[in-house]
C-alpha cells in the first residue's frame, strides 16, 4: 500500500498507526502533543527541533520517541535518512522555510497538530458513542477571549466544553482527556489554519459552528503576503454544519461566508452593536439580543444581557461587546439558552493585558492592553479609551502602522514610542498626526523602559488623564513576550505610585 493510501485510512483513533514514520517538526507545548500522542498510536516517531525545554526532551524518549536537535535552517540528513511517510510541523514553520518546502517538493504529506487532532478525535466519545463536536474560532483580533467566552457559555448551559488549539492547551490533549468533553471550543491561528488548507479530504475539520471575527493585516512576514493570510483564515468556515459566524462591521468576513464550501444547510449568522436583522445577533436600546435562533425572528428577539451589566464587569468595551455576540452566537447555535449565557457573563472577567486597568491613582488611571500585538487591536483600545496617551510600538512583524496613526491615532493625546522599530512610527505620525506629541523612549533602555514610559505619561497627563499600553507591535524585540511587557508596564506604574506619585523627573520636549 501507498503511503498516499495508508494516510487516506487513518481517520479513527482505532486505525492502525502501528510503525507509520512520521517525522514531528518542533518540540514545544504543541509539537510534544503530537510525539505523545503518536507514539501512544504505535507509530515510529521522529522529533527534530533546533531546541527543546529540558522536561520535554527528557520525556521525548520516555514516551517512546526519538528526539534529533540541532539547526533546521538546512534540511537534516536524519530527516531525510528517516524517510517519513508524514511530516507533522508545529505553527512556527512558515511556509518559505527551508524544510517545509523540502517536505512539499519531496511529496511528503505535510500535516499540521490540527488534522492529527480530527483524524483521532474519537478516541474518547460521548455516551451515544460520537465524538465531540467542534467549534472553531479564528480572527485577527479577540480570538482568545471569545474562545474563552463560548466555553464559558456553553459550561453554563449543561454541556462539557473544553477551551483548546492556539489558547494555550493542544487540541490533541483535550481530544485524549479521558473525561470526554461534547464540545471542543478550538480557538485557530492563521498559521494552524494554513496547514489545515494542505489537508486531504479526510483529514478536514468537519465543524458545528465556526466564526472569523475580523480581519486586518498581521503575520505577513509569515504568509508572505495579505492575500495568503485572509486565505488562510478563510478556510475556517469550510465544511460548518450549523451556523458561520460573521461579523457585519467586517465585510471581509461576509465574503468569507458567501464564498465557504459549507454543509448544505448552514446558515450565516451575522452580529455587529448596531440593531439586528433576522438571523443577526446585536443590540437595541442598551440590550443584547438573539434575533437568529428563535422561531419568530422575523418579529421577535431574545434577551441575552445588557451593557450595563456589562459595564459592570468590565466587559463594556466595543470590541469585547463584539466577542460577546460572536460567542454567544455560537453557544446559541448549540441550543444554550439566554438565560444561562446572562448567568455566564455575569461572572466572567478577561484575563490579564487585555484592556486591564491596572491602577487609577491621583487622577490617572493606568490600562494594560499589551495584548494589543497588531494595528487592528491597538485601533479598538483607542477607541475604548480616546484622549489617552497612548505607548506605542515594538515588533511590527512587517505590518505598516501608518494607517493606525492616520485614523485612530488621531484622537491620541500624546504616543510615547518604544521599541526597536521606532523610526517608522515616528515617521508615520509626522505624515499622519502631526498635532500629537510624541516621545521617544530609547531601545538602549531595555531593562528600564517602562519605568521611562511611566514617568513620560505621567508628566504628560499632569493630574487628571488616561495612560493605554495598546503597542500594536509584537513583544519579542525588547520582552519575553507581550504578558512580560504588560507585567513589566504594571510594575513600573506601582513603582511611580510607591515613589509618591509626582516623582516624574523632567519630561523630555516632544519630537
Amino acid at each position: 500500500m501507498s503511503a498516499e493510501a495508508r494516510l487516506a485510512t487513518l481517520t479513527s483513533w482505532s486505525a492502525d498507526w502501528s510503525g507509520l514514520r512520521v517525522a514531528v517538526l518542533g518540540l514545544s507545548m504543541t509539537g510534544f502533543s503530537v510525539a505523545d500522542t503518536l507514539a501512544e498510536l504505535g507509530a515510529d516517531v521522529l522529533v527534530l527541533s533546533e531546541s527543546a525545554d529540558e522536561e520535554y526532551a527528557r520525556l521525548v524518549p520516555v514516551v517512546g520517541a526519538r528526539l534529533e536537535i540541532g539547526a533546521l535552517s538546512d534540511v537534516p540528513q536524519a530527516l531525510v535518512d528517516f524517510d517519513p511517510e508524514v511530516v507533522i510541523a508545529s505553527p512556527g514553520f512558515s511556509p518559505s522555510h527551508p524544510v517545509i518546502r523540502w517536505v512539499q517538493e519531496s511529496g511528503i504529506a505535510l500535516w499540521g497538530d490540527i488534522e492529527l487532532a480530527w483524524r483521532v478525535r474519537d478516541k474518547v466519545t460521548r455516551p451515544d458513542g460520537t465524538p465531540a463536536d467542534w467549534v472553531l474560532i479564528t480572527g485577527t483580533n479577540g480570538k482568545t477571549t471569545t474562545t474563552q467566552l463560548t466555553a464559558t457559555l456553553l459550561v453554563e448551559g449543561g454541556l462539557r466544553a473544553a477551551p483548546c488549539g492556539n489558547i494555550g492547551v493542544p487540541v490533541l490533549d483535550a481530544v485524549r482527556d479521558p473525561a470526554g468533553f461534547d464540545v471542543l471550543v478550538v480557538e485557530l491561528s492563521s498559521h494552524q489554519l494554513w496547514y489545515l488548507g494542505l489537508s486531504a479530504p479526510e483529514g478536514q475539520p468537519v465543524p458545528h459552528s465556526a466564526v472569523c471575527l475580523n480581519l486586518a493585516d498581521d503575520h505577513l512576514v509569515w504568509h508572505g503576503t495579505a492575500q495568503a493570510y485572509r486565505d488562510a483564515k478563510a478556510l475556517v468556515y469550510r465544511n460548518t454544519r450549523v451556523a458561520c459566524v460573521y461579523n457585519k462591521a467586517d465585510e471581509a468576513t461576509r465574503i468569507m461566508v458567501e464564498e465557504a464550501e459549507v454543509v448544505e444547510g448552514a446558515r450565516a449568522i451575522g452580529f455587529d452593536l448596531g440593531v439586528p436583522g433576522p438571523s443577526d445577533l446585536g443590540v437595541v436600546e442598551g440590550l443584547l439580543v438573539d434575533r437568529a435562533f428563535l422561531e419568530d425572528r422575523a418579529r421577535s428577539a431574545l434577551e441575552l444581557t445588557t451593557l450595563a451589566d456589562l459595564e459592570d464587569a468590565g466587559l463594556a468595551a466595543p470590541h469585547i461587546v463584539q466577542n460577546i455576540l460572536a460567542a454567544s452566537a455560537l453557544a446559541r447555535s448549540l441550543g444554550t439558552e439566554p438565560e444561562a449565557i446572562h448567568a455566564a457573563l455575569q461572572a466572567f472577567r478577561l484575563d490579564a493585558h487585555r484592556i486591564q486597568v491596572v491602577a487609577r491613582h491621583a487622577g490617572i488611571t493606568w490600562v494594560d492592553d499589551s495584548k494589543a500585538t497588531n494595528p487592528h487591536a491597538a485601533a479598538s483600545s483607542l477607541r475604548a479609551y480616546p484622549g489617552a496617551v497612548w505607548v506605542v510600538g515594538g515588533d511590527l512583524k512587517g505590518v505598516d502602522i501608518a494607517e493606525l496613526v492616520a485614523t485612530a491615532g488621531t484622537t491620541a493625546r500624546a504616543a510615547v514610542v518604544i521599541g526597536v522599530e521606532r523610526a517608522g512610527v515616528i515617521a508615520a505620525f509626522e505624515r499622519h498626526a502631526p498635532a500629537v506629541p510624541v516621545f521617544e523612549v530609547d531601545a538602549g533602555e531595555t531593562g528600564h523602559v517602562m519605568n521611562r514610559v511611566v514617568e513620560i505619561a505621567a508628566g504628560i497627563v499632569d493630574g487628571e488623564g488616561t495612560v493605554l499600553l495598546a503597542p500594536a507591535a509584537a513583544s519579542f524585540d525588547q520582552f519575553t513576550s507581550y504578558a512580560d511587557r504588560g507585567h513589566r508596564f504594571a510594575e513600573a506604574v506601582r513603582d511611580w505610585i510607591d515613589r509618591g506619585s509626582d516623582d516624574t523627573g523632567r519630561t523630555p520636549p516632544a519630537l
